[in-house]
């Protein structure tokens, strides 16, 4: 129960556990069983509701669909280890989705709807893919990717199959014999269900292999808090992405398995979020620092009574929040807890939490406790020697939520998993006397744009490929409501012509949009080390001192000054 110190491998190591004792995990349950178990005594109760369509699901349709998905999947040929992509935006059946691919034995595999078709493929081409589940509106994307397309809504559009009519054939064909022997064998909970794609610690994105095992690990970790009261009681905001591992695990698999409601909305807009918490009594508000700096600032809040609000807390994750907004958030919003958290694709979702069930709130700014089930230990990046309390160093975590590897990257997954089974994360922290961790820096080379991760090697690919650009390096910037931007120091040829803008949009015409350059800077030379490698907290600097200057000294905009478009 109380703080840990152990000793590993006849090395002093300092490995740090959650102050509760662990928490069971059941072997004989897949992902979709774990989370629809006991679904019959809550089958009418509402399970999600879209805003704006006003489309209702319920518990118990969602059992029966994602039986009549997954009968449908095999039907189709999926079989076990067959990766599934799901291009959708966030939509009621998208957990039917997900968790009928799962039940068929399937790999589910969320792709951002807003990506490019170019970038989808390299999705579907990486993860092998045998079919695609997507809507009318982003049929467009994948059209020509040359594998069944499996189409949500009814547009007539030739080629593809019908969701709605893929069910009611499954209700047709009736229940499989149980001693089948066509059939595959049965799914064991050490098969993979998901494959998000994750940028790593470095590099371009790759599929994050997670079993059922990894995923109901999880979810028995973050939810062991909630007390029996409140199953069936919390209605949740369904805004992060479903695509994203904390969209489909934290938001849908977390609420169907505590029988509540999930609010769905596609997109941000203020007047929209603020109407949808008032008119289903959302008490629970996953969102991210953008969207927080929105509701302090906008003066469109104003509008409204928040008194009417029932909301108890907001959960903030993917990018850091910054304490000024913290603050003013607190005195706009008073009695709402504002809990941060620190999680990982690589770790199946949450890796701390702000709330300890008999040991109450996590310190501010901190990104919370230590969840039950993990190991955390803090290690000299240069060394590796872990290290004590209050000592900054990279975080690693050892549980049973670690992926499984990153599918068909053996290098990437030895550098990220060591042989002991730690998952190295690429972020500088450490844990207080009191048990709360603190993220304060990182390795890691992403950028996290509005909670979205972007690639620096991606973006510097794309620019060194424009025929003008001899070398580029992209880093970070900070910024007051995107959190941080792509920024980009470019080396042109000297007979080019081309302005700084005109580089952004190169880069903007091959990227989602939140993966746009922000900030163009034409230097001489790209700083490097004596090995070659970028770098980058010298490129940041330099480009950061540029903008400051450029900002002091003239008001009026230029190309290279950032843009949040």
């Amino acid at each position: 129960m109380g703080r840990l110190i152990m000793e590993e491998d006849n090395n002093d190591e300092f490995i740090f556990r959650s102050k509760h004792s662990g928490v069971p995990v059941p072997d004989d349950v897949t992902l979709p069983k774990f989370v629809l178990r006991d679904s019959e005594r809550y089958a009418e109760k509402e399970a999600f509701v879209e805003v704006g369509s006003g489309k209702r699901i319920t518990h118990g349709e969602v059992v029966r669909d994602v039986e009549r998905f997954s009968k449908a999947l095999r039907s189709l040929g999926v079989r076990k280890g067959n990766v599934v992509i799901v291009v959708l935006p966030n939509v009621a059946e998208y957990a039917i989705v997900a968790l009928g691919i799962m039940a068929a034995g399937g790999v589910f595999s969320g792709a951002n709807p807003t990506a490019l078709a170019s970038e989808i493929k390299k999705q579907v081409e990486s993860a092998d893919a045998k079919l695609i589940v997507t809507n009318g509106l982003y049929y467009e994307k994948v059209k020509d990717l040359d594998l069944p397309i499996i189409l949500l809504d009814d547009q007539p559009i030739e080629g593809t199959i019908n969701f709605q009519k893929l069910l009611e054939a499954a209700d047709k064909a009736g229940h499989t014999p149980p001693n089948n022997k066509s059939s595959d064998p049965p799914i064991s909970q050490n098969d993979l269900c998901a494959m998000p794609f994750s940028s790593g610690t470095t590099g371009l994105s790759k599929g994050v292999m997670l079993t059922h095992r990894n995923l109901v690990a999880n979810l028995c970790s973050t939810l062991f808090g909630v007390e029996p009261e409140m199953v069936g009681q919390v209605t949740t905001l369904g805004l992060i992405p479903f695509f994203h591992i904390y969209g489909i695990t934290g938001i849908c698999c977390a609420s169907l398995r505590n029988k509540g409601k999930v609010v769905v909305m596609g997109r941000f807009e203020l007047r929209t979020f603020l109407n949808a918490l008032i008119a289903h009594e959302v008490n629970f508000a996953p969102i991210v620092p953008p969207i927080i700096l929105t509701l302090v600032k906008n003066p469109i809040v104003d509008e409204f009574d928040l008194g009417r609000l029932k909301l108890r807390a907001i959960l903030t994750a993917a990018a850091p929040l910054a304490p000024e907004v913290l603050t003013a958030f607190e005195r706009k919003f008073p009695g709402v807890l504002v809990q941060e958290a620190y999680g990982l694709t690589e770790h199946s979702c949450i890796t701390l939490t702000h709330v300890q069930k008999d040991f109450g709130i996590s310190k501010r700014n901190s990104v919370g406790f230590i969840l039950p089930n993990l190991e955390v230990k803090f290690i000299n990046p240069d060394t590796a020697i872990s290290l004590p309390r209050n000592t900054p160093g990279e975080l690693c975590v050892r549980s049973q939520c670690v992926m499984q590897g990153y599918y068909k990257q053996e290098d990437d997954t030895a550098q990220t998993i060591d042989k002991n089974g730690w998952l190295h994360t690429g972020d500088i922290g450490f844990i207080d006397d009191d048990d709360n961790v603190f993220i304060v820096d990182r390795i890691k080379e992403l950028i996290k744009y509005k909670g979205f991760q972007v690639a620096p090697a991606e973006l510097e690919a794309i620019l060194l490929s424009h025929p003008s650009v001899e070398d580029a390096a992209v880093v970070p910037l900070a910024d007051e409501e995107a959190g941080e931007i792509p920024g980009a120091s470019v080396v042109m040829s000297p007979s080019s012509k081309e302005s700084e803008e005109d580089i952004m949009k190169y880069v903007a015409s091959n990227v989602a949009s939140y993966k746009k350059v922000r900030v163009v800077h034409f230097v001489e030379a790209i700083p490097k080390s004596p090995s070659g490698k970028i770098m980058r907290r010298l490129v940041k600097e330099r480009m950061a001192e540029k903008i400051m200057r450029s900002s002091s000294s003239s008001s009026s905009s230029s190309p290279s000054q950032i843009s949040n478009n």
